[in-house]
C-alpha cells in the first residue's frame, strides 16, 4: 500500500522546491520500508491523480530534543512574581508530588497531541520521576516511563524515553523528600531497572544523568557504560546554574563539564542540554568530543537562566538541537527563532545562523540527538514524518514562496501548523488532531487533575 502527497512547496534541507511529489510505504512487507519516503520528486507542476494535496511549505517534522512533559502543568502558574530557578523549582516539585502513571499519561497524553498540532513528530521525554511518592517502586518498576510511552503512541508521535539517572539532590547529600521517587539509590539499581525497558516501532530507550549534582561522580561511569552498550542516546543537564558550577567546583576542584569528560561520559551520542555558563575550557571538551547541544531558549529565558554560548559551541564542534523543556510555550520554531534572537541581544550584531541551519536543528540534528538518523529529511529512504505550515495567515502572507525557510523560522508559530504526518499518517489534518479530537479539553482536564 502506497500514499502519494503532493506538497505544494518543500523545504529540502537546504532550500524550498514548488511543487515536490512524495510517496510513502505502507505496504506490511517487513523490509524497513513502512512508513518511509520511497521516493521524492521535484518539478511536478500539478497534483498528480489520487495525491493528497498539502498547500502551504512542508518540512521535515519537528524534533523537540529535551521535553518534562509534567511541567506543563506549571504553564501559567510560575511566570509571573519574583525568585530565581531554585525557587521555581519547589513549585515543579508540588507537581511532581502528585503524578501517578494514571495522571501522567492522561497529561503526557495532551500534551504530545499539543506537540503534534505543532509540527512536533518526535520527542525527548527527560524522564525521572521513576516511583510512588514515598520512593517504593510500583509493581511494575516502569510503570511511569510506560505510561509515557504509551501516551506517545496514543497521541501518534515518536518518542525517545531518556530514562534518568537521579540519585542525590546535591554533592555528597541524599534525595530530599520531593527526590525519593526519582531514586533508584545506585547507579546499578537504575540500569538495571532501565533495561527491563524495551524500544519498539514508536519509541526508543535512552539514558539521562540528570546533572553533575544529582549522580555522585563515581557512578557517573556506570551511566554512560549502559548507554554505550546499547549505542543509545544520553542526555545530561549541564551548567544550567551558576550555583552548580560553584558546588561542583567545590567538591571536585573543577567544573561540571570537566568532570563529565574525565568519567567517560562526554561523546558523539551524548547531548548537554543548556550549557548555558561554560569556561572556554568547557566549549572545547564539548566540541572536541562531538557532544552536543540541546538548547531550550523559551525555558531559559522564561527561568531567567542566561543565554548559552551556542555560536562558539557549534564552531567548536558540538552540533545543535532544540528543546522546549518545561512548556512555557511549545513552539519549535519559536525555539529556532529566539537562539538566534537571544544571540543578536547579546552581542548586538545579526544573521549568527542562516534559516536553513536553525531548521536543521529544529528538525535533522535534533533527531539525531534523540537516535532516530533516519528521520528530519524529506528524501527517499527517510521516515515520512513532515508538518506543513500555512503560507496564507496573517503572519505568514506576503513573502514569495521561495523565502519559506525564513517565513518559517522568523514569522510562522505553531498556530500556523496545518498538518503533521508521522509514519505516512496524519496525525494533524487542517489543524485539528485525528487522534485526540479535543486536545484543550484533555490539558485542562489533565492540569486541573493534578491542581485538585
Amino acid at each position: 500500500m502506497t500514499q502519494t502527497y503532493w506538497l505544494e512547496h518543500a523545504w529540502l534541507g537546504t532550500h524550498v522546491e514548488p511543487g515536490v511529489a512524495v510517496t510513502v510505504s505502507a505496504d506490511g512487507s517487513g523490509a524497513g520500508a513502512d512508513g518511509r519516503f520511497t521516493d521524492v520528486r521535484t518539478g511536478v507542476d500539478a497534483p498528480p491523480p489520487g495525491a493528497e494535496i498539502l498547500r502551504g511549505l512542508t518540512l521535515p517534522g519537528l524534533a523537540n530534543a529535551h521535553s518534562h512533559a509534567f511541567h506543563r502543568a506549571l504553564r501559567g502558574t510560575v511566570q509571573v512574581g519574583s525568585g530565581t530557578f531554585w525557587t521555581w523549582r519547589e513549585i515543579m516539585y508540588s507537581f511532581a508530588d502528585r503524578l501517578t502513571p494514571e495522571t501522567y499519561h492522561a497529561l503526557a497524553r495532551a500534551v504530545y497531541a499539543e506537540m503534534a498540532l505543532a509540527g512536533v513528530t518526535a520527542v525527548g521525554e527527560f524522564h525521572y520521576v521513576h516511583h510512588a511518592h514515598d520512593g517504593t517502586p510500583y509493581a511494575d518498576p516502569n510503570a511511569m516511563g510506560e505510561a509515557l510511552v504509551a501516551a506517545a503512541a496514543d497521541a501518534g508521535i515518536r518518542i525517545t524515553l531518556l530514562d534518568t539517572a537521579y540519585l542525590s539532590s546535591g554533592f555528597g547529600q541524599p534525595p530530599n523528600r520531593h527526590q525519593r521517587r526519582f531514586s533508584d539509590g545506585t547507579a546499578e539499581a537504575w540500569a538495571e531497572r532501565c533495561s527491563l525497558l524495551k524500544d519498539r516501532d514508536h519509541a526508543r530507550i535512552g539514558a539521562a544523568i540528570h546533572s553533575v549534582r544529582a549522580v555522585p561522580a563515581g557512578q557517573l561511569a556506570t551511566v554512560a557504560r549502559w548507554a554505550e552498550e546499547r549505542r543509545a542516546p544520553l542526555h545530561v543537564h549541564l551548567s544550567e546554574q551558576t550555583a552548580e558550577n560553584e558546588a561542583c567546583l567545590a567538591a571536585h576542584g573543577r567544573t561540571p563539564t570537566r568532570l563529565l569528560a574525565d568519567h567517560g561520559v562526554l561523546g558523539p551520542r551524548t547531548t548537554g542540554v543548556h550549557n548555558t555558563h561554560l569556561t572556554d575550557e568547557d566549549i572545547a571538551l564539548l566540541g572536541g568530543s562531538g557532544t552536543g547541544t540541546c538548547m531550550c531558549p523559551t525555558t531559559e529565558r522564561d527561568l531567567a537562566d542566561g543565554i548559552g554560548p551556542a555560536v562558539a559551541l557549534q564552531a567548536a564542534g558540538s552540533p545543535l538541537s532544540l528543546g522546549s523543556d518545561s512548556h512555557a510555550v511549545i513552539d519549535l520554531l519559536e525555539e529556532a527563532r529566539a537562539m538566534e534572537l537571544n544571540e543578536r541581544l547579546r552581542t548586538r550584531t545579526r544573521g549568527h545562523w542562516t534559516a536553513a541551519a536553525l531548521l536543521r536543528a529544529a528538525s535533522a540534528d535534533g533527531h539525531a540527538a534523540l537516535g532516530w538518523d533516519d528521520a528530519g529529511s524529506i528524501e527517499t529512504g527517510a521516515l515520512a514524518d513532515f508538518t506543513t505550515i500555512a503560507l496564507d495567515s496573517v503572519r505568514t502572507a506576503g513573502p514569495v514562496p521561495r523565502l519559506g525557510a525564513e517565513t518559517a523560522v522568523f514569522a510562522a508559530t505553531a498556530a500556523d501548523v496545518r498538518h503533521t504526518v508521522v509514519a505516512g499518517r496524519h496525525i494533524v489534518r487542517d489543524g485539528a488532531h485525528t487522534l485526540v479530537p479535543d486536545v484543550p479539553t484533555a490539558l485542562a482536564d489533565a492540569v486541573q487533575a493534578l491542581r485538585s
